[in-house]
């Protein structure tokens, strides 16, 4: 009888023993994946992040424009193609 009680008590405490791992491991992928997606702990940022935030930047610099195109009157409305058609021509050049 105690050869049973010895072998079952080894099983549990294995069972336990995996158990434990595992939810350990689970529990660090959790917080893993929650720094990551907040930037890590010490504010780095993955390559793809700061491709999406640079390309975030360079929309909201278009947008401005646009808005002050779709704002701006008369003479400043002209201006602001004029000036456009320019950058874009200096950047065809470029290429």
């Amino acid at each position: 009888m105690d050869s049973d009680l010895v072998i079952i008590l080894g099983a549990v405490i294995v069972m336990l023993i995996v158990v434990g791992v595992s939810i350990n491991g689970i529990v660090a992928k959790v917080f893993d994946h929650e720094n990551a997606a907040a930037g890590g702990v010490d504010g780095s940022l993955d390559r793809r992040t700061q491709d999406i935030a640079a390309r975030t930047d360079m929309i909201e610099d278009r947008l401005a424009v646009l808005e002050r195109i779709a704002t701006d009157r008369g003479q400043l409305l002209t201006d602001e193609i004029e000036q456009l058609r320019v950058e874009a021509k200096a950047g065809e050049d470029g290429r």
